[in-house]
């Protein structure tokens, strides 16, 4: 093509043309060449031209030519391998510090493209590139198709009046058709952030005259659908979704915002996780995302749990296995810390492996022991560095303080990811109560037999363990532990030590008589009609979570962050 420019792969098509991957014979470099036939209006490509042309910057894909043929024209750029955030969203690979750094980098994109006089006018998930190769200053992500842009003080082909853009990620003054501005693009970004936090996006509606109703309306606030982000980030995101421009901040400002509450966001399930990279052929961009001094403490601190867990089971759950029991926790503790979810499915598949093989002859014990393992990776999804955590409600059973882990489950970042932990935290005890025969909580249920009558046949374990647990209220506390758990970061707001110690006292009173309650309901059915340790174990969550958000304005202040009251895990 034009003597010069080898094409060699389709990347993509649609209304703008044909894209494909072409090699620059001339300067032996990679590039993109967007193929458009002629139509006799060549405004909008001319347009898209001059205002690529004005920006060089890490954020913006970068305009190397514009060539006309005889049917064609040509734009030729540089070469972006990644995925868009359309694509990347929907495959549920971004975590929320991916989120923010994306969004950060956007920013410093738009502030460049403002300064020179262009307004992008088109800011959504589908114009926004994640870079598989991220090399130094090359940028994380990056905005492509400025083939609406608006550049000051030019030509306007568009005149004021007309309505140009992606209607659903639309500013409001855009949509009545006035000009559009810088603060236009900050609420396209605001929107486009929003939708990629939440997973939805609040304007879209069933089609587009129901999507153009909502254009204008307050829009709800970031914080009311996630009360686990910083609650300075929702502020910045709301302000930018101001429906008057005028009170919106720059992308210099959110910007400053985001940078600010990276530190506070979690980067599970997201773009640090090799899997997720791999996947999606992003490899490479874990040299730019390598998990933080904290994180990597988690990792090692998940690479832990499950190699004891494993451990345990090896030792207590069977006989002598033919292999050292230690090298092999030593296998699940090193893959878990490195591929978190991965990892610790391994390990869980290789001890009930073990344990059901015909040298084990345990398969009764194995079907406990993985009926009890599998939901953890369903109720916690993205969250692999928390699978192994469910085992610290067993061992502060055996203390008599099997409550305080609802505490523990209520440092955890996420309404949903509170609940869900602390509800597979019991779920554990009730079945180290079937599998060791010791009251921990509420006592074995009524039905289950000890371990030696059924830890080697599927079929007694059905009977007499597992049928015994689920097919009474046995496991109905756990309800009452996940609401509990979702509730107390949400009456202790760390501004008022008298007021949080009123909240906490109020909040460990309450789950002590509804775990008296649930030891009432539950006499009939298991070996103790109260439950161990409820009133030292609930007081002992409370004081968990009071020291936590004691400690974290001093870790704030330490560091040079800003404190918040829903730090917590990740």
């Amino acid at each position: 093509m034009l003597g010069r420019y080898r094409l060699e792969q389709r990347l993509g098509s649609g209304g703008f043309g044909v894209v494909w991957s072409a090699w620059d014979e001339k300067l032996e470099r990679e590039v993109a060449v967007k193929v458009i036939h002629r139509d006799g209006g060549d405004a909008r490509i001319v347009r898209e031209a001059r205002a690529a042309a004005r920006l060089s910057h890490p954020g913006i894909v970068g305009l190397y030519e514009l060539a006309a043929g005889e049917a064609e024209l040509y734009l030729v750029s540089e070469l972006v391998r990644g995925q868009t955030l359309a694509e990347l969203e929907r495959a549920a690979a971004l975590s929320d510090r991916d989120v923010a750094r994306i969004g950060s980098a956007l920013c410093e994109a738009l502030e460049h493209a403002h300064a020179r006089g262009v307004v992008h006018r088109d800011v959504k998930p589908q114009n926004v590139m994640v870079v598989s190769e991220p090399a130094a200053g090359a940028g994380f992500a990056k905005l492509t198709d400025f083939g609406v842009a608006q550049v000051a003080n030019a030509d306007r082909v568009t005149r004021t009046g007309a309505v140009v853009g992606t209607l659903e990620y639309m500013a409001p003054e855009q949509a009545k058709g006035a000009e559009a501005t810088p603060a236009s693009d900050v609420y396209s970004l605001a929107l486009m952030l929003f939708e990629a936090w939440t997973g939805s996006n609040p304007v879209r509606g069933r089609g587009p005259a129901a999507t153009a109703r909502r254009l204008g309306r307050a829009l709800p606030a970031l914080g009311a659908r996630r009360r686990d982000l910083p609650s300075e980030l929702c502020d910045a995101i709301d302000d930018a979704l101001e429906p008057d421009p005028a009170f919106r901040p720059s992308s210099r400002e959110l910007a400053e915002e985001l940078r600010a509450a990276e530190p506070e966001l979690s980067s599970e399930g997201g773009l640090v996780e090799p899997e997720t990279l791999d996947g999606l052929g992003l490899a490479s961009a874990r040299r730019l995302v390598l998990p933080k001094g904290g994180e990597w403490l988690a990792r090692l601190g998940a690479g832990a749990g499950a190699g004891l867990l494993a451990l345990a089971a090896l030792l207590g759950l069977g006989p002598q296995p033919p292999f050292s029991p230690a090298a092999a926790a030593g296998a699940a503790a090193l893959s878990t810390a490195l591929l978190p979810r991965a990892g610790w499915l391994l390990a869980a598949v290789g001890v009930c492996g073990w344990l059901a093989s015909p040298e084990a002859g345990r398969e009764g014990t194995a079907l406990l022991l993985g009926a009890a393992l599998a939901p953890v990776p369903l109720m916690l999804p993205r969250s692999g560095l928390l699978w192994s955590l469910p085992a610290l409600a067993p061992l502060l059973g055996a203390a008599a303080l099997a409550p305080a882990f609802v505490g523990v489950a209520a440092l955890v970042r996420g309404t949903w990811r509170r609940a869900a932990l602390a509800a597979a935290g019991f779920l554990w005890l009730a079945a180290a109560e079937v599998l060791t025969g010791e009251p921990l909580l509420f006592g074995i249920p009524d039905g289950a037999l000890p371990r030696a009558d059924w830890q080697d046949s599927i079929a007694e374990a059905g009977a007499h363990a597992l049928t015994p647990l689920v097919s009474s209220p046995a496991l109905s506390p756990a309800l009452a532990w996940a609401a509990f758990a979702a509730l107390l970061p949400l009456v202790l707001r760390g501004r008022f030590v008298a007021l949080d110690l009123l909240a906490a006292s109020a909040w460990a009173a309450a789950l002590v008589a509804a775990q008296a309650a649930l030891g009432d309901l539950l006499a009939s059915v298991t070996a103790l009609d109260q439950p161990r340790g409820g009133p030292a174990g609930s007081i002992a969550a409370a004081l968990i979570v009071l020291a936590a958000a004691a400690a974290a304005p001093a870790s704030a202040a330490g560091s040079g962050e800003p404190a918040t009251a829903g730090r917590g895990l990740p």
